[in-house]
């Protein structure tokens, strides 16, 4: 932890564990005063510039264990980050073209018109596979993620073909399904070899981490989605396909009748499987670096992780059209992540997952940002959700007083 900054660490409120340096005070405050209060809940948050670590700060618990370092948590939807990086990795050896039909290289995926949809379209959410119905009857398809990469090669899309439509599970088995066809293995070996080791770390797992791992999972605190299983939440949910516009788009696209049993228990069948959509256990300090890799030009510690080439295709964005199932939101799709529509991230790029954990790279700074907890309940689910959009700011705010980084600059990213 460096603290070339101001020469000053930030004082830690007790309960808290880690160290920040002097400028990030007011958000260590924040961070105590908002996690860690709720029985069996912790959270962390770890912040590095040009890949030097000034925040890394933990607080409270993952079941009846104190949050650690090295606690990881269900990272849900943010996990599509690290799917994405895995796939501009196998890009950047030439094994894939983001302008090649999907069907090049995974044969069976151009049944049913599908020939011609891309991996760009692919990995901006715009091949038309985003409805769960179609593809899965219960919670038993969605854990067996070989036979929904199968069914994904054969089904047909739909009339959202071409427009961004979030793929919120589906987009998972889509890159495995074409990371597998291209490499012959699955995505949960390729988290470990294109991403946690080239990148020296242990905290970025997809499904439950392995015995000889670092990281320890911090169970799910709260009373989850259990509401959306409850008679009037399964017959709404049940009848999907009739909701019309970006009510029925999102319904189709997020759940599926008892999809919510995959997160009950202490350790949840959702771990069991190898879903590159919504299954990562990740660290924060492991999402803050392999976003730095994102944010300092493919480099991190002198050493290259992705080429200038690569670089530069990651960082464009590729769609300005509104996403039709997340109620035209103004996602502005990179090839694999989002942008947000808001002061200290219009810049920048990651992925926010259910519950709001995230990974975020800002490269007009070098700034990379992980935020990971615990806690999902359904009646704190709005605040939660957002709280990249508090978190964010308030970092560009406190380095604002960092003298390695000019006013300008903050400024200039928070545009």
């Amino acid at each position: 932890m460096s603290n070339d900054a101001t020469g000053d660490l930030a004082p830690i409120p007790s309960g808290m564990g880690g160290s920040a340096t002097a400028e990030f005070a007011p958000l260590v405050r924040a961070f105590a005063r908002t996690f860690g209060h709720r029985r069996g809940a912790g959270g962390a948050l770890a912040v590095h510039l040009h890949g030097e670590p000034l925040l890394d700060i933990w607080t409270g618990s993952g079941g009846g264990t104190p949050w650690t370092q090295d606690t990881g948590s269900i990272i849900f939807s943010a996990t599509k980050g690290v799917t994405a990086t895995v796939m501009h990795r196998l890009a950047d050896r030439g094994l894939i073209d983001y302008a090649a039909p999907v069907a090049e290289y995974w044969p069976e995926f151009g049944a049913n018109g599908k020939s011609k949809i891309t991996v760009r379209q692919a990995m901006t959410h715009s091949a038309g596979l985003s409805a769960l119905a179609p593809l899965a009857t219960g919670m038993h398809d969605v854990l067996d993620h070989e036979l929904m990469e199968q069914r994904l090669a054969a089904a047909k899309p739909d009339r959202l073909l071409g427009v961004p439509a979030y793929h919120a599970l589906t987009f998972g088995w889509l890159m495995a399904g074409l990371a597998r066809a291209i490499t012959g293995r699955g995505m949960a070996d390729l988290f470990r070899t294109e991403v946690a080791e080239p990148l020296g770390i242990d905290g970025i797992h997809l499904g439950t981490p392995p015995d000889s791992a670092k990281t320890t999972y911090a169970p799910l605190a709260g009373s989850q989605l259990s509401l959306i299983g409850k008679p009037v939440g399964a017959m709404v949910l049940g009848r999907s396909h009739l909701i019309p516009g970006a009510l029925g788009a999102a319904t189709r696209c997020l759940f599926l009748p008892g999809l919510e049993t995959i997160l009950e228990g202490e350790d949840p069948p959702i771990l069991q499987t190898e879903l590159g959509a919504g299954n990562g256990v990740c660290t924060a300090p492991a999402l803050a670096t392999m976003y730095g890799a994102l944010a300092n030009d493919g480099v991190v510690e002198g050493r290259p992780y992705l080429s200038p080439r690569t670089i530069k295709a990651v960082r464009r964005i590729q769609t300005y059209r509104l996403d039709s199932a997340l109620f035209y939101a103004p996602m502005m799709w990179r090839l694999g992540y989002h942008s947000l529509p808001m002061p200290g991230a219009r810049a920048g790029f990651g992925h926010i997952g259910l519950g709001g954990s995230f990974g975020w790279a800002e490269p007009r700074l070098g700034l990379s940002v992980g935020f990971v907890h615990n806690r999902l309940s359904a009646a704190q689910l709005s605040y939660d959700q957002s709280a990249a959009f508090w978190l964010l700011p308030l970092v560009l705010n406190c380095l604002r007083a960092t003298r390695r980084v000019p006013m300008e600059a903050t400024r200039e990213a928070a545009a």
